[in-house]
């Protein structure tokens, strides 16, 4: 049993160990996050095995609150300004990103002889992004452009898109067995996404009024951290999508709140440490047994879903008139996949628990792949756009 002494010890050396990463990331092409996952493998189970059990098993907890902070910023730049200015083009972008990945992923998994229900629940995964990965790189860069705010904005929606295309894909996997309940996933869905999104309107009408008053125009660290926690808390405890909820509470205070200029720059002040603890326990939980078993599946679930996020973003921006830029390159910039697609790979596995280790394991090796090469081509995409 790990003492406080070897806690303390190794969070202090994986956050310092992280400077590393930040050092080099910022004088090569490589994005910290992918280092950081890179350094997870190397000490995780797989590897030097340097991590205490007591950390590596509160890795749901740290990925949680690290996700409610991503979540939170990117409502706060889902500026109703912004979003009329860009008319429809970032909802568009999103949708046919997401699609496209879909019908690509299920026709490349049906012709490498996955089973049809697995081919359809993969490919409804398949459609969700990363916002923690994307929000880092282009943090990391500290673009404030056009094109960095728009593929935040397209992350943002995506989540929610990514959701209601899971829950579609579920009712459809219910059908083709003959289940009964087949409208139940439909009837969740709008339970978990409208129920997320009534939380995070209740907390942040309010929270755009209230804060910021005690120190006039600067909302306070506490403030900023314990509504998060609370929307998130209470998210998890209904049953409800803790991010999409938190999305909602970042977009009210940023539509909302007219005495103070941003939602909570307090919270990047502290986001980092907990984004660090969150990539390198992504890289931790990688086994390496994985890899020879359903091989075949991943590496065509890969392909199909960077040859369906690049098409599809490609498409909508050219029917959007979108600049020529943006129909290039926002494909490139949604690659990383993450969390909420594991998320939904355990829900799916309970559903289908015949085929449980064939989509853990497809979705595990393929998370792990596109949060190591997703934000590099996201990296290379916001810096392009720069220049």
């Amino acid at each position: 049993m790990q003492t406080t002494p070897q806690i303390l010890t190794a969070v202090g050396c994986i956050l310092l160990l992280s400077l590393a990463a930040h050092y080099f990331g910022k004088r090569t092409s490589i994005p910290r996050a992918t280092l950081l996952i890179v350094l997870g493998i190397i000490i995780g189970k797989q590897g030097l095995n340097l991590i205490p059990s007591a950390i590596a098993g509160n890795y749901e907890l740290i990925a949680n609150v690290t996700l409610l902070m991503v979540g939170f910023l990117l409502g706060g730049q889902l500026s109703l300004d912004y979003l009329k200015q860009l008319g429809d083009k970032i909802f568009w972008i999103s949708f046919c990103a997401a699609l496209g990945s879909i019908i690509c992923v299920f026709f490349g998994l049906f012709w490498a002889g996955a089973p049809l229900v697995v081919a359809v629940l993969l490919a409804c995964i398949s459609s969700s992004t990363a916002p923690a990965a994307t929000a880092d790189v282009i943090g990391e860069l500290n673009n404030k452009g056009h094109f960095s705010k728009m593929i935040l904005s397209i992350v943002a929606i995506d989540d929610v898109l990514g959701l209601i295309f899971f829950s579609l894909g579920l009712a459809a996997v219910a059908y083709i067995q003959h289940a009964h309940g087949v409208w139940e996933p439909l009837i969740l869905a709008v339970r978990e996404i409208g129920g997320a999104l009534l939380l995070g309107a209740v907390l942040g009408w309010p929270a755009a009024y209230l804060t910021g008053r005690i120190d006039k125009g600067r909302p306070m660290l506490i403030e900023a951290l314990g509504l998060v926690l609370l929307c998130g808390g209470i998210a998890l405890w209904l049953d409800l999508s803790f991010l999409i909820a938190a999305i909602m509470l970042g977009a009210m205070i940023r539509n909302l709140a007219r005495h103070h200029e941003h939602a909570f720059h307090e919270i990047e002040n502290i986001e980092w440490p907990f984004m660090v603890m969150f990539f390198v326990l992504a890289g931790a939980s990688f086994e390496a047994d994985s890899l020879s078993a359903n091989a075949l599946i991943a590496a065509v679930y890969i392909l199909s879903r960077a040859i369906g996020k690049i098409s599809g973003s490609a498409i909508a921006a050219s029917l959007t008139n979108a600049e020529k830029f943006t129909r290039h390159w926002s494909g490139l910039a949604l690659l990383p996949q993450a969390g909420i697609a594991i998320g939904m790979a355990l829900v799916a596995a309970s559903q289908l628990p015949e085929y449980r280790q064939t989509i853990l394991n497809v979705v595990i090796m393929t998370t792990i792949f596109f949060e190591i090469v997703g934000p590099v081509f996201t990296r290379m995409a916001v810096s392009r756009s720069q220049s």
